[in-house]
């Protein structure tokens, strides 16, 4: 009898319960248990996992990491999916290893490299990747003279941290003064260059900002998986131009990917974000984890956290390609659990969960597309 496979995600986004769901849907029917953390109680993966335990709050990573060692250990973890404190736990590979977990993650070298967006273009554009044109900014003059450049290249200039994920801080700078119509409608991401120099010029420390060019859509996050021999065993491309999403296997776009991933060995799962500058295909980002929108590959007929998981163990699943690519799609959002709580002066008492269990928007489509008449 094949054993079960005891999986744990570490303070992980909310879309990565259908990561959960689809390692549960693993086409060998081998018995998966979920185990998931987090520091917010309401975080929908803690109630779609099978266990489940808040994280403490304020730990340094060095402390994470005993706290992770010792939660593989009394949970009988066989594969770690680490998000939070990523390079801290990888540079522990050997202690997690002699625990009886496997890392799904890449070594810490390649982690390094892509912490900072700056030393990140400048490793692939030394391989060959086209990445745009950046600045470093750190003051307020830095960022005028950086706007200044892009703009007399005919540019919009925008900007976001260093470092950083998931589009935090991200800003469009514009020269179209602060008025009532920036307060109307929904928030923009379009800020006043006037006003973040005010903002600058008063800050006590300074920043850490990327200034680049606006690139243009379409967008395209190629989700690679790769092998610890470096070898990258599928490579799938989903495209977002506004709100239609779709999949390539054009090599204007796989084949960057896969050069970054094998030539920096992003083992396991990993994220290649390029977006158009003019004409040509340019590297926006690279996520060392898996993305949060992995699970539409299920569209292309491919379980992507699955077979990441069969390499963590060390069962090669091969060269995977998707037997077809899903039909454009866009992307709504749906109803999830959450875990019971006891709320102040009440006693809550539940024979049945919060909600029923609701499909995966994925599990929806393919539901809708058997009904459908030949």
């Amino acid at each position: 009898m094949v054993s079960r496979v005891r999986v744990w995600l570490n303070r992980t986004y909310a879309e990565n319960v259908f990561f959960m769901d689809q390692l549960r849907r693993n086409p060998s029917d081998r018995a998966v248990e979920i185990h998931a953390t987090h520091g917010d109680p309401d975080s929908p993966v803690l109630a779609a996992a099978d266990t489940a335990d808040l994280e403490p709050e304020g730990l340094s990573p060095a402390a994470y990491v005993e706290y992770a060692l010792d939660q593989c250990e009394r949970r009988g973890i066989d594969v770690f999916v680490p998000r939070l404190h990523q390079s801290a736990i990888v540079a522990h590979r050997a202690e997690f290893e002699a625990a009886g977990t496997a890392l799904l993650a890449p070594p810490p070298e390649a982690v390094a490299v892509f912490e900072d967006k700056v030393i990140a273009y400048e490793a692939v554009q030394a391989i060959g990747v086209p990445v745009p044109p950046w600045f470093r900014v750190r003051s307020a003059d830095q960022l005028v003279a950086a706007v200044e450049e892009l703009e007399a290249g005919g540019f919009k200039a925008c900007l976001k941290p260093a470092s950083g994920a998931g589009g935090v801080g991200f800003r469009v700078v514009t020269r179209t003064p602060f008025s009532l119509a920036h307060l109307t409608g929904f928030p923009s991401p379009y800020v006043p260059l006037d006003l973040v120099v005010d903002a600058l010029e008063q800050a006590e420390e300074p920043v850490d900002w990327l200034v680049m060019p606006r690139l243009e859509q379409p967008e395209v996050s190629v989700d690679c998986l790769t092998g610890p021999d470096n070898r990258v065993r599928l490579a799938i491309g989903r495209t977002k131009d506004g709100r239609r999403r779709g999949f390539t296997q054009h090599e204007q776009w796989l084949e960057p990917a896969r050069r970054i991933a094998e030539g920096f060995g992003l083992h396991y799962l990993s994220n290649i974000q390029f977006r158009m500058f003019g004409e040509q295909p340019v590297l926006m980002d690279v996520n060392t984890r898996p993305a949060g929108g992995l699970h539409q590959l299920s569209l292309c007929g491919v379980n992507a956290p699955w077979a990441a998981v069969q390499l963590a163990l060390g069962e090669d699943p091969g060269e995977i390609t998707p037997p077809f690519l899903g039909q454009d799609y866009t992307v709504v959002s749906g109803p999830r659990p959450l875990r019971p709580v006891s709320l102040p002066q009440q006693r809550v008492e539940q024979a049945e969960p919060l909600l029923p269990a609701v499909p995966a928007p994925v599990e929806a489509v393919e539901a809708a597309a058997e009904a459908l008449p030949l």
